[in-house]
């Protein structure tokens, strides 16, 4: 597969920042009641992915190991500044809605992990597409997450009221909260695991028989050992 195109594939589905690293799960949990917010969440994050990987690759070689992380942590702020004064400013019903979590951007941990992990490491190009491709792995969780609980917990998607057309049907208000999230999360990781979404760790299982547990594996030599005897 083309490496940019694997860099697409493998943030929306094979390395999903939300439902298979399990990174930026505090926005997740708490920005994810509505899909609206999902999307405004995803797309915000996207922007300042993209940008923060690209700046990061172009300075990759500049930027000494020293300082790398309080350099990226300048850059990315200074991204998620810009993104939060252009959201107050042309979308404030959105800028109200998410409140703390658009500054919180700054220490999200996709965003900073792919600075480490990819774009200080690849060139420009490469960077920007891993940038693509983990903030649309992002913006699908978030949407979908949202999308499930507006449904579920208040009767609605996308701002539109349709259980007032279902006489009798109740939402389930526990989905608009807190734990309402874990539930979908959880929902959402179990489905990709029943479909075979073969993510490294489950492919290390696999193939060599370790699940990266040590006493897993003392319990089976200890056992090995006694059959042996």
């Amino acid at each position: 597969m083309n490496q940019y195109l694997e860099r697409l594939y493998n943030g929306v589905i094979k390395e999903n920042p939300t439902l298979v690293l399990m990174l930026g799960m505090c926005p997740t949990l708490a920005v994810s009641t509505t899909a609206i917010n999902g999307v405004g969440m995803g797309i915000s994050t996207t922007a300042v992915l993209i940008l923060s990987n690209f700046v990061i690759s172009l300075l990759r070689k500049v930027i000494p190991d020293q300082v790398r992380l309080p350099a990226y942590i300048v850059i990315v702020a200074s991204l998620v500044t810009v993104t939060e004064l252009l959201i107050e400013a042309y979308l404030p019903a959105l800028y109200n809605s998410l409140g703390i979590y658009i500054p919180l951007i700054v220490v999200n941990c996709i965003i900073l992990g792919r600075a480490e992990a990819y774009a200080n490491k690849h060139t420009p190009g490469l960077a920007v597409m891993d940038g693509i491709g983990m903030g649309l792995g992002f913006t699908v969780a978030l949407t979908l997450a949202g999308l499930l609980r507006e449904v579920l917990g208040s009767g609605s998607a996308f701002g539109f009221n349709f259980i007032q057309y279902l006489p009798g049907v109740e939402p389930i208000g526990i989905f608009v909260q807190p734990p309402g999230a874990f539930f979908v999360i959880a929902l959402f990781i179990a489905i990709m695991n029943a479909i075979g979404i073969k993510t490294r760790q489950r492919k290390l299982v696999e193939n060599t028989g370790c699940d990266g547990c040590c006493a897993t594996c003392a319990q089976r030599c200890e056992k090995a050992e006694e059959e042996a005897k």
